[in-house]
């Protein structure tokens, strides 16, 4: 029996960067499930350096960050915390709504290190293949 469709909420702390990424790595990966992602602080616009680093790649983030709201995670199946600096316990009533929560513990970049920048999105996909081939 196949798995049906879910809907994935990746969350860190602006959504600048870590949630975006893998917001757009899990959407190229996956036709049959969708995902969103916020940041519990909605951040500034997005840095240059990071979004071209992630363009290298094969990664796309080009969207406003966005601020998390209830109807958002009401919306998704699964909530993922993809920081290192939000609390689980922001969200620990995910799983008595019927939520899946993961957390990911993910490091911030500092914006001027490309290679730290590289590290991260590479983290990033490895989680996101991970969670790809658990719900095919």
């Amino acid at each position: 029996m196949k798995n049906k469709s879910k809907k994935i909420l990746f969350i860190c702390k602006f959504n600048r960067f870590r949630s975006k990424v893998a917001e757009a790595i899990f959407n190229k990966l996956n036709k049959k499930h969708k995902a969103k992602s916020a940041g519990i602080i909605r951040g500034n616009p997005l840095d240059k350096l990071q979004v071209a680093v992630a363009k290298k790649m094969g990664v796309n983030i080009y969207s406003k960050p966005q601020g998390l709201t209830s109807k958002m995670l009401g919306w998704a199946d699964i909530h993922v915390i993809t920081a290192d600096d939000i609390p689980k316990g922001i969200l620990k009533d995910s799983e008595k709504y019927g939520k899946e929560l993961l957390v990911w513990n993910i490091p911030d970049a500092k914006t001027d290190n490309e290679k730290e920048i590289k590290s991260i999105i590479e983290k990033i996909k490895f989680k996101v293949g991970k969670l790809s081939k658990r719900l095919k």
